[in-house]
C-alpha cells in the first residue's frame, strides 16, 4: 500500500458537507484506505443561513493535513500525486461572482427558506418544480428584491462547483449537482433551453442571460481539467502535493449519495440522513403531475430522479444527545459520544410504537414541504402521556423521518412509483440496525444498510473521480455494480407491522399539529 499511495495510483475524494469537510483516499478494489475530516458549522447571520468561504479553505486544509496524518500512521507513505481527484459538496444555494471573481453576495446555503415567492413564479413559469433551495430560485428572488449587485453578476455555481473551479479553473459543474441549480433536459444532459430562453425574459435589461453565468455541464465519466499549480497550494500549502491530476465533475452530495449507496439503476433508491434528509429514486418516467414536495434532479450520469429534500433531520436529535452528553458529565465525568448515540438508539428501540403520545418538531430551520419558513423545535405532549426516556428518544428519531414520510407518501402513493430497494446512508445509521429498523417502519419499505453506509459523500466522490479514470467503456451502474459493490450488498430489514402501524398513529398526530410548529413561528419572534 505504501508504493501504491507513493507511485501515485490512489483517488482523492473531498466533500463539503453540512457539519463536515471530508477526505477519503480509496485503493486499487475501491474502498477506503485513509480518511481525514474537519468539521464546520453554518451560521445564521442577518436571517440568513450562510459559510465564511475562507472557512472552507481553512477546512479543506485542515481536512487535507488530517489525511496525511492518516497516512502517515497507517502505512508510513507520503502523498505526492494522486490518479485523480473529485470535489463535492452541498446542492443548491447561491453563490455570485463578478469579472475578477469576487464574491457579490453572501453565500446562501441549501437551508435558507427565503425565496418563497421566487419558487412559486418560476414554478408556474416552467411548468416544473423549482424548489425554494435551488440557485435559479435564489438568483430570481434577488431580482424580485432589486439586490444592488445584480448586474456585475458574470458567474453563478454551488459550493462544489466554486471550490472545483478554484482548484482547477474550469468552470464547469456535474450534471447532479447542474439539476439542482437549474432544470435539465434529460433528452441531452444540458441545461433546459426553452426555460433558459424563458428565464431570459424575465431578465432582461440585465447585463448578463443566464445561459452565459452558468457552469457548463458535464456527466459521469467526463474529465472535468486538472490541477492547478495555485490548486494544488490551496489543498496543500507544503507543496508537496504536485499539480496536473485529472478532476472528475463536481456534484452535490445527492449524487455522491447515489454512488455511495450503489442507487444509479432505475429503480432504486436511497435515503441520506444527516444534517438534512432526502430520500431519492430513479425514475423510468416523468411524474403524472408537478408536486412542490418532489424535485426533479438527475444521477451524475443523467437520469431522472424524483427527490424528496428535507431541511432537518438530526440537528435537533443531536442537541438532544449534547444536552445529555453535559447532564452525565456533570454527574460522572466524559462520556464517550458515539457509545452515548448508540446508547440513544437502541432504548429508542424499545419505546412504544406510537412513543407514549411525545410528539416532536425536529425544524432547527424552515421546512418547504410543511410550509414552514422558519424553525422552532418544539416537544409537545399532554399530561396523561407516557414520558419516558424511550419513548422520548424514539420520537426524536420519528421527527427526523417524519417530513420526508409526508413527501414519499405523495411519490409513492399518489405517484405510485416503483422501488426495488431503498438504501439508506448517513449518520442516521452509524448505529447498527436501530436507525435501519426505525427508518424501514417509518416508511413502509425494506431498507437497506451497507457497511460503507458511514463513509458518506466523499468516498461517492472518490467513486466518481476512480470511474473517470477507471471505466473501461462501462456505464456507471455496470460500474458500481461490476467494479465496487459486487460482494458488498449489506443487510436488509423489512418493516415490523406493528410498529409500522405505530408510526402512522405518531405522523397522523403530527400533521395534525403542524398548526402548533405554525404558532411557534408566528408567536416566537
Amino acid at each position: 500500500m505504501k508504493n501504491y499511495i507513493e507511485s501515485g495510483k490512489a483517488v482523492l475524494g473531498i466533500e463539503f458537507g453540512s457539519t463536515r469537510i471530508k477526505a477519503t483516499l480509496i485503493g486499487e478494489d475501491k474502498s477506503p484506505i485513509a480518511a481525514g475530516s474537519h468539521s464546520w458549522e453554518n451560521k445564521l447571520e442577518n436571517g440568513i443561513w450562510t459559510y465564511d468561504l475562507d472557512d472552507a479553505w481553512q477546512g479543506l486544509q485542515s481536512c487535507y493535513a488530517c489525511l496525511l496524518e492518516d497516512v502517515r500512521k497507517k502505512y508510513d507513505a507520503e502523498i505526492t500525486s494522486l490518479a485523480a481527484i473529485g470535489v463535492s459538496g452541498m446542492m443548491h444555494g447561491y453563490l455570485v461572482f463578478d469579472e475578477n471573481g469576487k464574491l457579490l453576495a453572501p453565500f446562501r446555503t441549501w437551508r435558507n427558506t427565503i425565496t418563497g415567492e421566487a419558487s412559486e413564479k418560476l414554478t408556474k413559469l416552467f411548468d416544473y418544480p423549482i424548489p425554494q433551495r435551488w440557485s435559479v430560485a435564489h438568483l430570481y428572488q434577488a431580482m424580485l428584491n432589486n439586490e444592488e449587485y445584480l448586474d456585475k453578476i458574470r458567474f453563478q455555481t454551488t459550493l462544489a462547483g466554486y471550490i472545483h473551479w478554484q482548484l482547477s479553473g474550469r468552470k464547469v459543474i456535474g450534471v447532479g449537482d447542474a439539476s439542482g441549480m437549474f432544470p435539465i433536459d434529460i433528452s441531452n444532459g444540458r441545461f433546459n433551453k426553452k426555460m433558459l430562453e424563458d428565464f431570459n425574459e424575465l431578465a432582461e435589461g440585465y447585463a448578463w442571460n443566464i445561459d452565459e453565468i452558468l457552469p457548463e455541464v458535464l456527466s459521469a465519466g467526463d474529465e472535468a481539467g486538472k490541477l492547478t499549480e495555485a490548486g494544488a497550494l490551496l489543498i496543500d500549502p507544503s507543496g508537496k502535493l504536485k499539480p496536473g491530476i485529472p478532476m472528475c465533475p463536481p456534484e452535490g452530495d445527492a449524487g455522491t449519495g447515489m454512488a455511495a449507496t450503489n442507487s444509479v439503476r432505475t429503480g432504486t433508491g436511497n435515503i441520506s440522513a444527516g444534517t438534512s434528509i432526502f430520500g431519492m429514486v430513479v425514475l423510468d418516467k416523468d411524474l403524472k403531475a408537478v408536486h412542490p414536495e418532489i424535485d426533479l434532479v438527475t444521477t451524475p450520469s443523467g437520469n431522472l430522479v424524483g427527490m424528496i429534500h428535507c431541511n432537518n433531520c438530526t440537528s435537533d436529535l443531536d442537541a438532544w444527545i449534547r444536552c445529555f452528553r453535559d447532564c452525565i458529565e456533570a454527574y460522572s465525568g466524559a462520556v464517550d459520544m458515539q457509545a452515548l448515540y448508540d446508547v440513544f438508539y437502541n432504548e429508542a428501540m424499545k419505546g412504544d410504537a406510537d412513543c407514549g403520545g411525545i410528539l416532536m418538531y425536529n425544524y432547527v430551520s424552515g421546512e418547504h414541504i410543511t410550509g414552514m419558513e422558519k424553525g422552532r423545535p418544539l416537544v409537545v405532549r399532554k399530561p396523561e402521556s407516557r414520558f419516558n426516556f424511550s419513548d422520548f428518544a424514539k420520537s426524536a428519531i420519528y421527527s427526523a423521518l417524519s417530513t420526508l414520510r409526508i413527501g414519499l407518501d405523495i411519490m409513492l402513493i399518489e405517484e405510485q412509483v416503483k422501488i426495488d430497494r431503498i438504501t439508506g446512508h448517513g449518520g442516521l445509521y452509524k448505529t447498527p440496525v436501530a436507525g435501519q429498523q426505525i427508518t424501514a417502519n417509518a416508511i413502509n419499505v425494506p431498507v437497506t444498510v451497507m457497511n460503507t453506509a458511514g463513509e458518506g459523500g466523499s468516498w461517492g466522490i472518490a467513486l466518481l473521480a476512480d470511474y473517470m479514470v477507471n471505466k473501461n467503456n462501462e456505464t456507471l451502474d455496470e460500474y458500481l455494480e461490476n467494479d465496487v459493490f459486487c460482494e458488498n450488498t449489506g443487510t436488509t430489514l423489512s418493516p415490523e407491522p406493528d410498529e409500522a402501524r405505530g408510526f402512522n398513529i405518531y405522523i397522523k398526530a403530527y400533521k395534525e399539529g403542524l398548526e402548533i410548529e405554525r404558532a411557534a413561528i408566528d408567536k416566537l419572534s
